[in-house]
C-alpha cells in the first residue's frame, strides 16, 4: 500500500521544520547552563599540517563580542592531549604575542597545569572571561578551576582573539569577520 502523496508531503514538511528548529536552537544554545543569553559569535577549526586539532566557538551575550565584556571560548578537541601539554602550548602562544616576565609565565603555566585535564577526542573545554576578575574553566559543565588574574585572562584569550594571534584566519572566523 502506497502512502497518499499529500500525507507523505506533510510528513516530510514536518520533519524538515523540526530539523530547522533543532538547528536554530543548537546555534543559539549557550555553552554552559548558567550563561543564559549567550549566543555564538563565530566558530572555526584549528588544523596543524592538515590534521584537525579542535573546533572553537566564541560565545557572548546576544552574540555580540566586545573584549571588555564577558564571553566564553569553547574548544571541542578532535585529538587527545595531556593537560600539561595544553598549558605549555598556551604559554608558548602567549610568549609569541607579548612581553611577559618569565616568572609570571612560569606561574601561569603552573596554574593552568593544576586546572587543565587530559583531553580525548570529543572532550569540550570552555574558558569564561570575566573582565576585572580573570577566567573560569570548565570541562563540559563541570567547573575545573579559576585563575583570578586579569593580565592572565587577557593574555590567555588573546591566544585566539588578539590581532597578533598565530592563527589570524581562525580569529576572523571566531569574530565572525570572515
Amino acid at each position: 500500500m502506497q502512502p497518499k502523496p499529500g500525507l507523505l508531503r506533510r510528513a516530510l514538511s514536518a520533519g524538515f521544520a523540526a530539523a530547522c528548529l533543532w538547528t536554530a536552537l543548537a546555534a543559539h544554545a549557550s555553552p554552559l547552563p548558567h550563561l543564559t543569553g549567550y549566543e555564538a559569535v563565530g566558530s572555526g577549526t584549528l588544523r596543524f599540517f592538515g590534521l584537525r586539532i579542535y573546533d572553537a566557538t566564541l560565545w557572548s551575550p546576544r552574540g555580540v563580542w566586545a573584549s571588555g565584556q564577558p564571553y566564553a571560548l569553547e574548544l571541542r578537541y578532535a585529538r587527545s592531549f595531556e593537560g600539561a601539554a595544553i598549558a605549555k602550548r598556551s604559554i608558548d602562544e602567549i610568549r609569541g604575542q607579548r612581553s611577559v616576565a618569565e616568572a609570571t609565565l612560569a606561574r601561569w603555566e603552573q596554574q593552568m597545569r593544576a586546572i587543565f585535564p587530559d583531553v580525548r577526542e570529543g572532550d569540550r573545554l570552555i574558558g569564561v572571561r570575566q573582565p576585572g576578575q580573570g577566567a573560569v574553566f570548565y570541562q563540559d559543565a563541570r567547573r575545573l578551576g579559576r585563575i583570578d588574574d586579569e593580565a592572565f585572562a587577557d593574555a590567555f584569550f588573546g591566544i585566539w582573539l588578539h590581532p597578533a594571534t598565530s592563527e589570524p584566519a581562525l580569529r576572523a572566523r571566531l569574530l565572525g569577520t570572515s
